[in-house]
């Protein structure tokens, strides 16, 4: 009985910090790494907002395997796709049930107004929804479903086509996206008719296995099983967001059994979870990249030499050392190498301080000059200490006279100003979604993630930007990959990021955790999840 044991520990730690008293109940407490941005995930396109939204309250159309990329049903059962590409139609699962909360009680079940609802708030500017809570659909924007969206047609209560303006390859994938969870149209009704629509993001209703029951900004999140889950309810009875942002410290609530499984350990206590029986380490390669963007609509990031300066300058064998503790690799191109397409020909930057400070000399710099980067606020895999690796740059940077100034804000403020373009250099990274290239270079670098926000290296490349479009409106695999490694070639040779690395994923837990497995998304899902 050492999961109760564990509980009991655990229950009195949360009796004083966070109200939890009930240790009947089987509980499960993440200490997680960062505050959620909001509870919809249609609105922000960081880890801890997913994971605390749309893993744990929502479903989508479809969804991937636990553990891996294979799509499977989800609120829908079935679909088909016309030849041309166009059309997807989709059979809804019936006797979906929305959750039931202190302020909601649904009258009737999902449907295809809730899809139609959903996808509309993020489309149509006259939606009641669309500008609630800031009305900025980053994910939804950069991937320019707005457009390739043409109509979304319902054909009965449970049956639901959506009809594109040029075939996408990924769309399907796209749809088992976070950003894609469906809400409930029925519960948005509600709220415009009290007059607080900005509920709907911050006390959700969903589909999904847990139902939100409390948030404690900064401190933690407090979800209960859903009883009447479509697929069946939890293993757990109660979910707890332990929001622990030092790493150091969810080691040691892990290891005092505050913390059944914790976020994004740092390298440095890896050995020593390794070491300690009472604790499981899992790790993957991760399907991710590290980078350091330079913002090309500001001077002198405008200047393509002064790019590839920067990218000679940074000693990034050594940040894979000291920031990584060698779990992980020098990034070469913006995909990881263990993607399809990823391309092995991409010469990449050498360290080379004197052919940085010959280009900057060429560019009209031979004195340097200075900027401002942006650290990373909080620990991600692909980033696990932004601050020393901040340190790093502005050290190798100063050596070919550049001088830094390290800035840093809190994880909502920075990621808002940053798709505003208000940084000059900035440290960011990105986990894939949906095992497809284009959420890397399409997401992240193409010319409409700029509006969108999720390219802030502003940078747009007609020809790149033509190869990574040509790219999905083909369903075949081989000519995609053509287009695709082209397009890494243009990065390279652009130099909008410096790409710093490709880290391997770890998780700690209590070896009482039965159930879990690694995301190659990064996302975490509880569902399946069970203390012994």
């Amino acid at each position: 009985m050492r999961a109760r044991n564990l509980f009991s520990a655990l229950a009195a730690v949360l009796c004083l910090s966070v109200g939890v008293a009930q240790a009947a109940d089987k509980t499960f407490v993440y200490c997680s790494e960062g505050s959620p941005s909001t509870f919809n995930p249609q609105l922000a396109t960081d880890g801890p907002t997913f994971n605390a939204s749309s893993r744990m309250i929502y479903n989508r159309l479809v969804d991937f395997k636990q553990g891996g990329t294979e799509i499977i049903p989800s609120l829908a059962e079935s679909w088909t796709v016309s030849k041309d590409g166009l059309e997807f139609t989709f059979k809804l699962r019936k006797d979906v049930s929305f959750q039931k909360t202190e302020n909601f009680t649904p009258k009737r079940k999902f449907n295809a107004d809730d899809v139609i609802w959903s996808f509309q708030r993020m489309k149509d500017p006259s939606h009641p929804f669309h500008k609630v809570n800031g009305g900025s659909y980053e994910y939804f924007s950069s991937m320019e479903m707005d457009k390739i969206i043409k109509d979304i047609v319902k054909i009965d209560a449970y049956t639901i086509k959506f009809v594109l303006s040029r075939p996408e390859a990924p769309f399907l994938a796209n749809l088992g996206m976070d950003f894609a969870s469906i809400t409930s149209a029925e519960y948005g009704t509600q709220l415009l008719t009290e007059g607080t629509p900005e509920k709907l993001d911050t006390e959700p209703v969903g589909t999904g296995p847990f139902v939100f029951k409390r948030y404690v900004k900064d401190t933690m999140i407090r979800y209960e099983a859903n009883r009447e889950y479509f697929l069946g309810a939890p293993k757990l009875d109660k979910v707890v967001f332990a929001i622990t942002k030092d790493p150091s410290v969810r080691f040691q609530k892990l290891k005092t059994g505050e913390c059944h499984l914790i976020a994004e350990p740092s390298p440095t206590d890896l050995k020593a979870m390794m070491d300690n029986p009472k604790i499981t380490v899992l790790q993957q390669d991760g399907l991710n990249v590290g980078y350091v963007a330079m913002n090309t609509e500001k001077k002198p990031f405008d200047n393509v030499l002064v790019r590839r300066a920067v990218h000679h300058a940074l000693n990034r064998g050594s940040y894979i050392d000291a920031i990584y503790l060698g779990n992980a690799k020098v990034a070469v191109n913006p995909i990881p190498p263990s993607m399809w397409s990823w391309n092995s020909k991409t010469k990449d930057y050498k360290y080379d301080p004197k052919e940085a400070k010959d280009l900057l000399k060429k560019a009209g710099f031979p004195n340097g000059f200075e900027t401002e980067l942006w650290t990373l606020p909080v620990s991600r895999p692909y980033m696990p200490n932004g601050k020393k690796l901040g340190e790093m740059i502005q050290a190798d940077l100063a050596k070919i006279g550049v001088k830094v100034k390290l800035v840093s804000y809190d994880w909502p403020t920075y990621l808002a100003k940053a798709r505003k373009g208000e940084h000059s250099m900035i440290q960011l990274g990105w986990t894939g979604d949906n095992g497809d290239p284009d959420n890397f270079l399409n997401v992240l670098l193409g010319c409409a993630a700029i509006e969108a926000g999720s390219n802030v290296a502003r940078w747009c490349d007609k020809d790149f930007a033509q190869l990574i479009n040509r790219a999905k409106t083909i369903t075949n695999i081989k000519k995609r990959t053509t287009f695709y490694k082209k397009a890494q070639m243009i990065f390279k040779q652009e130099a909008p990021w410096v790409t710093v690395a490709h880290s391997t994923v770890f998780r700690a837990m209590s070896s009482s955790v039965k159930g879990y497995k690694l995301s190659p998304f990064g996302t975490e899902s509880f569902y399946e999840v069970d203390l012994k």
